[in-house]
């Protein structure tokens, strides 16, 4: 018989890139169009966001910011220690960078044997030109996927009626999408290597969201959604069965921030739904995840909480379970929030 761990992270950039960096995305978004002229003076903002931002720009809140993130990541990497499994199986989302106007499935397994990857590579939306590590943004990385595994389990979601795409090879994006990349990187945050095979599983989390947001997207009178919550929650609880059925050893990581700033239009797109995101944290806590199954697309895209569909497939995987490690570092500055969780077997 089979065993999973189970583990929910964050895959937010400004960890990648140094302290000064980490509200780039703020003062991005503070310039778009869209945003009132008051809502660009600080004086206007909620009273957390202004003690955030401070007198130096939100500096000494990115310090707090990381050394909290990152210490959710030193023990989402001992947990993985300890288990040690034969592969580790990451639900992420796209945002226009594998799947495009031609193809864009609700999920994907990815089937890859070997991909050559760039994980400090420069972001789009940070300004910062080197990292934390100080590795050169074109360094390539092999990471090894496991196509056994990955066959075995598409193969029986089709049996069970998911109707599931595969790859076997990138379409649009040459690598990985940041979403898996930064999931790997921030399990090896302290640069030992990360020696698991991985197992890339696509959400369409974003939906409509994301070709609405695309310059010269098709014009049509509305573009299809993300699966809702509850073919995310049942996938991601066959996926559990299966592999608890089968010789594997897995871990499956539901991969995102929750809210996030630049998807609430209600916070004129500058902070995120942080009291939402309490309100989801609190059942996570009390091992009520099994709620997520019961949101609506409109709860989640009303909080800003698109990508949330990569842990309710978590949550569905980790029916019956409670997380024996769960924290939240909450912001208003750094785009999102970030939840770690371990649900140990």
């Amino acid at each position: 018989m089979g065993e999973i761990l189970g583990i929910g992270m964050t895959h937010g950039p400004m960890f990648q890139f140094p302290d000064e960096h980490m509200a780039d995305i703020l003062r991005r978004d503070l310039t778009k169009k869209s945003v009132p002229q008051a809502m660009r003076d600080e004086r206007n903002w909620p009273a957390p966001m202004r003690a955030e931002w401070g007198n130096d720009e939100g500096l000494a809140a990115a310090r707090n910011h990381r050394e909290v993130v990152v210490a959710q990541f030193r023990q989402i990497r001992s947990a993985l220690m300890d288990f040690n499994p034969d592969f580790v199986l990451v639900w992420g989302d796209d945002q226009y960078e594998n799947f495009r106007e031609d193809v864009v499935p609700a999920f994907c397994v990815y089937m890859y044997d070997q991909l050559d990857c760039l994980p400090y590579a420069n972001s789009p939306s940070m300004k910062a030109k080197s990292n934390v590590w100080n590795q050169p943004p074109d360094k390539l990385v092999k990471v090894q996927g496991h196509q056994e595994a990955a066959g075995f389990l598409t193969q029986e979601l089709l049996s069970n009626d998911f109707d599931v795409a595969y790859a076997f090879k990138p379409h649009h994006h040459p690598s990985l999408a940041h979403a898996f990349m930064r999931t790997l990187v921030y399990t090896d945050y302290d640069q030992q290597g990360f020696p698991w095979p991985m197992i890339p599983f696509h959400v369409n989390c974003y939906g409509s969201a994301m070709l609405h947001r695309v310059p010269n997207a098709p014009s049509v009178a509305a573009f299809p959604s993300a699966p809702n919550p509850r073919r995310c929650y049942d996938l991601g609880k066959a996926v559990g069965d299966i592999l608890r059925s089968s010789k594997y050893r897995a871990a499956l990581i539901g991969s995102s921030s929750w809210s996030h700033a630049f998807l609430t239009p209600k916070n004129y797109g500058l902070y995120p739904d942080v009291e939402t995101d309490r309100k989801r944290f609190g059942e996570l806590k009390r091992g009520e995840q099994s709620r997520w199954r019961d949101l609506s697309l409109a709860d989640l895209t009303d909080a800003g909480e698109h990508e949330m569909l990569n842990w309710i497939c978590l949550a569905g995987a980790m029916e019956g379970r409670k997380a024996d490690y769960a924290e939240m570092a909450e912001t208003y500055i750094f785009n999102s929030t970030k939840v770690a969780a371990i649900f140990r077997p």
